[in-house]
């Protein structure tokens, strides 16, 4: 197992866990855990400076999320991606799920957040660039999902986001040309303005290709 530049963690009680979890998600995010690399929680542990219980809860937690992999008995390694398809599916339909519940519960102040992120989605469709298109999708998508008031929902993004920011790495818009995505995009805030929750769900699944 290569040298992982961890700082260690200071405990503070019932997060610890939480923080383990945290800091091993964003070394295999950022590649300093690599997909296939062998995950020893006593050499974990120690570099992060905590006991073994909170490193066994991380992985089994990155486990569920698909980022580790276990065979009893034999390793506990970091997975390779999943499908970029599958997952850009599941997060268009999440995305489009949380709109319909934010034009009914988001309040004006949640609304106007929203709809800042939202013109710099628009602008970064108009550029024509992929990856902050990307970036400005994702703070759009979790603006509108604390808006939409769902605690589930708001779990379920929460546990998984490590693996959903893994797999879209690299993510290309489904509407290749920028004129027609970016009208496709004006015409999706127009109905979010209007609060129109079914308008607004079927306009952002034909941008992401959905039926």
């Amino acid at each position: 197992m290569t040298a992982a530049p961890f700082a260690p963690l200071e405990p503070r009680g019932a997060v610890l866990g939480d923080e383990v979890y945290a800091r091993l998600g964003e070394a295999i995010l950022d590649g300093r855990l690599a997909p296939g690399e062998r995950l020893r929680d006593h050499e974990l542990a120690e570099r992060l400076g905590v006991s073994r219980t909170p490193v066994r809860e991380a992985l089994q937690r990155l486990e569920r999320v698909g980022l580790v992999e276990v065979s009893p008995h034999r390793y506990t390694r970091v997975s390779q991606p999943n499908r970029q398809s599958d997952t850009a599916e599941l997060v268009a339909f999440n995305m489009g799920l949380a709109v319909r519940m934010a034009t009914v519960r988001a309040d004006e102040e949640s609304m106007s957040l929203a709809l800042d992120r939202l013109d710099d989605v628009i602008a970064a469709s108009r550029a024509d660039d992929p990856v902050v298109l990307a970036d400005a999708s994702h703070a759009f998508f979790a603006v509108i999902t604390s808006a939409a008031d769902n605690f589930a929902l708001l779990q379920f993004v929460r546990e998984y986001e490590f693996a959903i920011r893994r797999d879209m790495v690299g993510w290309q818009p489904f509407l290749e040309c920028p004129f027609g995505r970016t009208a496709a995009y004006e015409e999706f805030r127009e109905a979010f303005v209007a609060r129109d929750g079914d308008r607004a769900e079927a306009l952002l699944r034909s941008i992401h290709g959905l039926p």
